[in-house]
């Protein structure tokens, strides 16, 4: 019969000391950095929502603008979008297209539409042009 050797075993079930704290080292220097990838991550979203938001509204009152005839008598006109999107105002801007060689009177109107965000004035504009029917210049 072979003798067996009587040296202790070493159960394999838990971690040592050396290999948790350097995970932790490690999830200290990777957490961070996710943490900072998912809050630009967030603003970049949060900047595109308000974006969006801005386009959909500016369209909605350049159509206002366009079809009434307000833009006809006041070269400066503006607003807000109050109660239902308080935070996002706007501003419209009439002058003579300087394009026109048709002599019909062609008009610009540019639309400004500004929001805060992050503690700072953004600002999108959008430009159409117009003329009133029936009336030449």
């Amino acid at each position: 019969m072979t003798a067996r050797s009587q040296t202790p075993r070493i159960d394999p079930a838990g971690f040592t000391l050396i290999e948790v704290l350097v995970t932790l080292l490690l999830i200290g220097i990777v957490l961070p950095a996710m943490m900072h990838g998912v809050t630009l991550a967030m603003a970049a979203g949060d900047g595109a929502r308000h974006r969006n938001d801005a386009t959909q509204l500016g369209k909605s009152q350049l159509a206002q603008i366009v079809a009434g005839t307000q833009w006809n008598n006041t070269p400066n006109l503006s607003g807000d979008f109050s109660p239902d999107w308080p935070g996002y105002q706007w501003k419209a801007a009439v002058q003579p297209w300087n394009q026109d060689t048709s002599g019909m009177g062609i008009q610009q109107i540019d639309l400004t539409v500004s929001w805060q965000e992050r503690g700072r004035t953004e600002t999108l504009t959008l430009t159409t042009l117009a003329y009133q029917r029936g009336q030449t210049q």
